[in-house]
């Protein structure tokens, strides 16, 4: 068997899930940025560009892209983050939440089995991805619309050795991942305001937190992809981001998918790391 492993946001990424934007479309709007641009809609074209852009990038990095079989049932596939996550040396295959993106979880399980990749199927938990962040022994997964807490209670059982945090914020934005992100043992991104005092104790704690700005947050400042040795995958239009970044010792690679932002999601939303080579 192949092997998987995944213990932090910022290991070197070796293998990573994704999904070409061949019918992405904003059929009915399931987030407050879906909402803004439900009229232009997506020029799906220029969102397969961008996409294959970032595919490129990836692999010039030393990164195995492995590639979902696209399907017109399925808008938002895009986004392969919440359709299944990498824990340990375990990959979850998630149930989705919202019935636009149901069904997304076959092809998932069809690659796996292709690729010879062992998983674990919650079946009936209601869990997504982007609410799940990993950190060496340490989870943080947010209770969201899409995240409910009997799920994150399953998952614990099945991560008996991992200290799992929940971590409450407003439904404002979709995932976690839209307001915290985690760059290094000792750094996150975060957009302020969103998450339960108590629990932005803890991360604060824990991290120096970079705060995002209301602006580059509406361009989905956070959601930055980290692929290892502080390289990190950010949109161009983030200017202030990228600058707290590259003033950090961050090498900010400036990739455009600004026509994918548009339903919702950026660089973590659209990668599902498989493999990331955790430091001997």
């Amino acid at each position: 068997m192949h092997k998987s492993s995944c213990f932090s946001e910022y290991d070197t990424l070796k293998k990573v899930v994704l999904c070409s934007a061949t019918y992405m479309t904003i059929r009915e709007p399931i987030n407050e940025t879906q909402k803004q641009f439900l009229k232009e809609n997506i020029d799906t074209e220029l969102a397969k560009k961008q996409h294959q852009q970032l595919v490129q990038v990836l692999e010039e990095n030393g990164v195995e892209v492995l590639l979902l079989t696209p399907s017109e049932k399925y808008p938002e596939q895009v986004f392969t983050r919440d359709i299944g996550f990498t824990l340990g040396n375990q990959v979850f295959v998630a149930h989705m939440a919202h019935d636009v993106r149901q069904g997304e979880e076959q092809p998932l399980i069809d690659l796996l089995e292709k690729e010879l990749i062992t998983y674990t199927n919650l079946l009936e938990d209601k869990i997504e991805g982007g609410d799940v962040l990993i950190d060496r022994n340490t989870v943080y997964i947010g209770v969201s619309n899409r995240t409910n807490k009997k799920a994150i209670e399953h998952l614990q059982s099945l991560l008996p050795t991992f200290e799992v945090i929940t971590v409450p914020f407003t439904d404002t934005y979709l995932h976690l991942d839209c307001v915290f992100n985690i760059l290094s043992e000792d750094e996150a991104l975060i957009f302020p305001g969103e998450i339960d005092e108590d629990k932005l104790k803890i991360l604060s704690s824990r991290y120096n937190l970079i705060k995002v700005s209301e602006e580059e947050q509406a361009t989905l400042g956070t959601n930055v992809l980290s692929i290892g040795n502080k390289r990190v995958l950010s949109l161009p239009i983030n200017k202030e981001v990228n600058k707290n970044l590259r003033d950090r010792g961050y090498q900010v690679i400036e990739v455009d998918i600004s026509e994918i932002i548009k339903s919702g999601g950026a660089f973590r939303c659209c990668t599902m790391p498989i493999l990331r080579e955790t430091p001997q």
